[in-house]
């Protein structure tokens, strides 16, 4: 078993002696593992010989090069979306999986594996509804990166950020779980106990967020839904009102005290999971923190590119961000507009473009990124 050797819960998070002495291991272990291929008994073996961590890290740099072939081939860069919603789970469950084939306590990494998957279901279901994984998807940002900063900067971009970046943001946003996955070696020796009311609190927020979300998706669904259908028909359905439709974004339910509440939980459904490492570990602060920043990061940038792209399409989208915060609210009262100048008659504010239904949902189906 390749687990550090731990005396108490401040160790599990200690960098210098939990992941850095076992970093060497990345070099050796493709060809460790090519080797053993042909026999099931020996890659089990080699699976429990390699530090769980380095495993991790060793799959998403493995994931970086097949991204970028088959984003260049295809010339569609969301490649790694597709796998977004996915990659985090395997990652949580690799860690409980360990834990059992080590003879390790699981009931914590057991949890955390649960409130990734539900995480993951969510995730999954809303993005293949919007059409996600149709053959052709991509975001529709990425189109417009490419046009802004060309071909060859592109691929540069591709190699660094898109494919390996990302690819591995979504594997260190999971190592809080690494350390509560240590801290099982304490509950076999009966240091600490298996299960606190801070992983109760802890779990229970996970999925609280989850749900939270999950209304946000069917907020959003709906009203885009009753969008496209006033595009084709004028009709208003759903119990929405003509200028919240006109107006072409939604200002009501969740968002109408935050422009993107799904963003917000989103970030904080992880954030709660380093939380989580913070209490098992009981620490302050630990060095899986860089996974949650750096996903805070990226969503920032992300919110910045959408709302400048959302600003130029609906006109009203400027007044609507002056009165609501962006991912907390600022004021319990309702948006108000004026009179709205945007008018949507064939697909698009002031009638001045080709009705495509499909775009619509094209620039929905990112919501979360």
């Amino acid at each position: 078993m390749a687990l550090p050797v731990v005396k108490n819960v401040l160790e599990c998070a200690d960098y210098s002696s939990t992941l850095e002495p076992y970093l060497y291991e990345l070099r050796p272990l493709p060809g460790v593992v090519v080797e053993a291929l042909t026999n099931v008994a020996a890659l089990e073996q080699v699976y429990l010989d390699t530090n769980p961590a380095i495993t991790s890290i060793a799959f998403s740099l493995a994931l970086a090069p097949i991204f970028l072939v088959v984003s260049e081939v295809n010339k569609n860069y969301s490649q790694v979306d597709r796998m977004w919603s996915i990659l985090p789970t395997i990652y949580n469950v690799h860690y409980a999986f360990y834990a059992h084939l080590a003879g390790l306590d699981t009931t914590r990494v057991g949890a955390v594996a649960l409130a990734s998957t539900i995480w993951s279901t969510r995730l999954t279901y809303n993005y293949f509804r919007r059409g996600g994984y149709s053959v052709g998807s991509e975001d529709y940002r990425w189109a417009l990166v490419k046009e802004h900063i060309g071909p060859a900067a592109m691929f540069v971009l591709n190699v660094i950020f898109i494919s390996l970046a990302q690819s591995l943001l979504l594997c260190a946003i999971t190592t809080p779980t690494y350390v509560m996955l240590l801290s099982e070696r304490l509950v076999d020796a009966g240091a600490v106990s298996g299960w606190t009311f801070g992983d109760t609190c802890a779990f229970a927020t996970m999925v609280g967020l989850v749900t939270v979300t999950a209304v946000g998706d069917q907020q959003q669904w709906n009203f885009q839904n009753a969008k496209s259908e006033y595009r084709q028909t004028g009709r208003v359905t759903g119990g929405f009102h003509r200028d919240e439709l006109e107006r072409g974004f939604r200002t009501t339910g969740l968002f109408a005290y935050a422009r993107k509440p799904n963003y917000a939980t989103e970030q904080a459904h992880w954030g709660m999971l380093y939380v989580w490492s913070c209490i098992t570990s009981g620490t302050w602060y630990n060095w899986t923190g860089i996974g949650f920043v750096g996903y805070l990061f990226l969503f920032q940038a992300s919110t910045w590119l959408t709302e400048l792209l959302t600003e130029r399409k609906y006109p009203d989208y400027k007044v609507y961000r002056r009165q609501v915060g962006k991912f907390l609210p600022t004021s319990l009262a309702p948006p108000k507009f004026g009179k709205s100048t945007a008018r949507i008659t064939d697909g698009s504010p002031n009638g001045s473009a080709k009705k495509d239904v499909d775009a619509v949902h094209a620039r929905e189906r990112y919501n979360l990124r």
